[in-house]
């Protein structure tokens, strides 16, 4: 017990360090032990000791105390790396065989979680220094690799190598080693359902040029009887 206590306290010393070092907004270590993110992480250390003591149960309750308290849901059986910042907050989501490394970075609203009831691993994977925009979601057992920003309302269905920026829905990687490898800006972003309607007009005008030169045909084989 004692040992645990130990590590729990140099993770909430590291989650407070990675706050000062990244937000900003935070004046001072007072106003930083505010932070719902923080109590989360701290809440979620504690309930994942007694997960791997195989005390289910009360994994389960603290998780869920976290989650009433501070909006944030970390399953019990993730397992997180060390200064983990959880920024703003509210709505955060991490399933149960979800793995986050060292010093990664979640906004509001994100979920890494599954896309169906597979036993087994069935969440994500970060590397470390990962980034996940506000709204991101990132749905299954893959990995995104170190030093990977996903953006704001992506949905990532698939492996994402290391440094890269991932945008979009689905998302698609636009920046790899710091190298442009797709051209967009605030507003070009691929939208798979324009593209689409897109396909279909095109195909729709084909179909209608065809039916009128049948049309046309027909009606000249008619005049010719």
């Amino acid at each position: 017990m004692g040992n645990f206590i130990k590590r729990i306290i140099r993770s909430y010393r590291a989650e407070i360090q990675s706050i000062k070092d990244r937000d900003p907004a935070a004046s001072s270590t007072l106003e930083i032990l505010t932070y719902a993110g923080l109590h989360a992480v701290a809440m979620y250390r504690v309930a994942h000791w007694f997960y791997l003591k195989d005390m289910k149960f009360a994994a389960r309750l603290i998780s869920q105390t976290a989650r009433f308290l501070t909006g944030i849901e970390i399953h019990p059986g993730a397992k997180i790396g060390k200064g983990l910042l959880i920024d703003h907050g509210s709505g955060v989501v991490i399933g149960e065989t979800a793995v986050i490394g060292d010093n990664c970075l979640l906004y509001q609203g994100c979920t890494l979680g599954g896309t169906g009831k597979d036993q087994g691993k069935r969440h994500p994977t970060l590397g470390n220094n990962v980034m996940v925009g506000c709204g991101a979601k990132v749905l299954g057992p893959f990995t995104v690799g170190d030093n990977t920003k996903i953006a704001a309302n992506a949905v990532v269905l698939e492996s994402v190598p290391a440094n890269c920026t991932a945008v979009g829905v689905p998302a698609r990687i636009v920046k790899q080693n710091g190298k442009r490898t797709l051209d967009l800006d605030q507003v070009h972003i691929p939208d798979p359902i324009s593209q689409e309607i897109c396909k279909n007009r095109v195909e729709i005008s084909r179909l209608t040029k065809r039916i009128e030169q049948l049309e046309a045909k027909l009606a000249a084989d008619k005049e010719g009887e």
